[in-house]
């Protein structure tokens, strides 16, 4: 089958939708599937590289890392119709998604788009007022989706919200897959300890992990204020930050203005060849985001053998097993008692460790790419 997939980022981005689509390609093309891409260059210039088409493009200041094209027409959209596909998976709502029709409607192929994003959780970066924002966010995904065949949805959360938002288009859930082969791979003692000594993290401490883009929309203030007050209790807590994004210099002043810059450690952005390594040096993965439509860096975690403490979202239904590889929280009570918990039973952190990374293999990327691939034969022929 011959799959175009369209994307406004596709090698530069290290976020999970960019994750996603690498690993979606890796087993399309694994499958014997012939696949392209279109998406935006980092740059003025548009190239080649391999199966990817990049398109000239430039930066536009509504939120870190965006770019947008001004091309309509391009020589690459004629090269695309000639190859004529079979299918489109679009990956994006914005640049990329309006070549994305062009060429459906030239070539004659059907459309199936992911949705990775609830906008509503981020429009406060362009639009004042919290309900302007959803009723944009609501009526931009109604009008966007509406000539798309399929439309998948990473959790039944996304396509509770699509349903929630109008939208009466076919929608398959197919959860996203990670590389288990990266998480499976594991520091030795010696390693943990030296990179958690470089850190300041002595060897008795109890780490409290996250790790993601450092943007309002992940709610760490809320999880900075639930670890000053862990510390009244627990004086052995470290918690450790792992990424980098707009609001770091805001919450390294929080943790100044909380008294606990001295428990809590930024690392910046860190390589996604090495991330495995910084998921292990900690104890407990902890999130207060309810902005996930996916949760990769939950999967990631519970791959690398991590007990999860995190805020109840919908998006968690399929990841934390209550009590077994974790707990989700709604209040302040509930995490410092789950917290309590987990700090207390070394046996228990042990079985969820092993629960952790037996749930995270239902995220295998091979099973991802093979329920991807049964979306495509059905789009295909009922557009036929």
């Amino acid at each position: 089958m011959k799959i175009l997939i369209t994307t406004d980022h596709y090698t530069v981005k290290t976020n999970g939708v960019v994750t996603s689509l690498q690993n979606l390609c890796d087993e399309l093309i694994a499958l014997g599937h012939d696949v392209r891409i279109l998406t935006l260059s980092e740059s003025m210039r548009s190239h080649v590289d391999g199966y990817v088409y990049y398109i000239r493009s430039m930066p536009l200041a509504v939120y870190p890392g965006v770019r947008m094209t001004l091309c309509r027409r391009h020589r690459y959209i004629d090269e695309l119709v000639k190859w004529s596909p079979d299918v489109i998976h679009s990956q994006c709502e914005f640049f990329s998604f309006k070549y994305a029709m062009i060429i459906s409607k030239r070539s004659g192929a059907p459309v199936v788009h992911t949705y990775h994003t609830l906008y509503e959780q981020y429009t406060h970066y362009i639009i004042p007022g919290k309900r302007l924002g959803h009723f944009v966010a609501r009526t931009f995904s109604r009008m966007r989706l509406r000539g798309v065949r399929c439309v998948i949805a990473p959790t039944r959360k996304v396509e509770d919200a699509l349903r929630a938002y109008g939208i009466s288009n076919k929608i398959v859930v197919v959860p996203s897959g990670i590389c288990m082969d990266q998480h499976k791979e594991r520091i030795t003692p010696e390693e943990r300890e030296s990179m958690r000594e470089r850190l300041g993290i002595s060897r008795d401490m109890t780490v409290l992990l996250n790790l993601g883009r450092l943007g309002a929309e992940k709610n760490l203030d809320e999880m900075m204020h639930l670890f000053a007050k862990a510390l009244s209790t627990h004086d052995d807590l470290m918690f450790l930050i792992v990424g980098d994004g707009p609001d770091r210099g805001k919450l390294e002043r929080l943790s100044e203005k909380l008294g606990i810059s001295d428990r809590v450690v930024f690392t910046g952005m860190v390589s996604p060849t090495e991330v495995q390594k910084y998921y292990q040096l900690g104890d407990v993965f902890v999130s207060a985001s309810t902005s996930e439509t996916q949760g990769l860096t939950y999967i990631e975690a519970a791959a690398n053998g991590l007990p999860l403490l995190c805020r109840e979202d919908p998006c968690l239904r399929d990841v934390i097993v209550q009590g077994k590889n974790g707990y989700e929280y709604g209040t302040a009570e509930e995490f410092l008692r789950d917290l309590d918990a987990i700090e207390s039973d070394a046996d228990w952190r042990m079985r969820a460790s092993v629960s952790s990374e037996s749930i995270a293999e239902n995220f295998d990327k091979s099973n991802f790419g093979i329920a991807v691939e049964r979306v495509y034969e059905e789009a295909v022929e009922a557009h036929a």
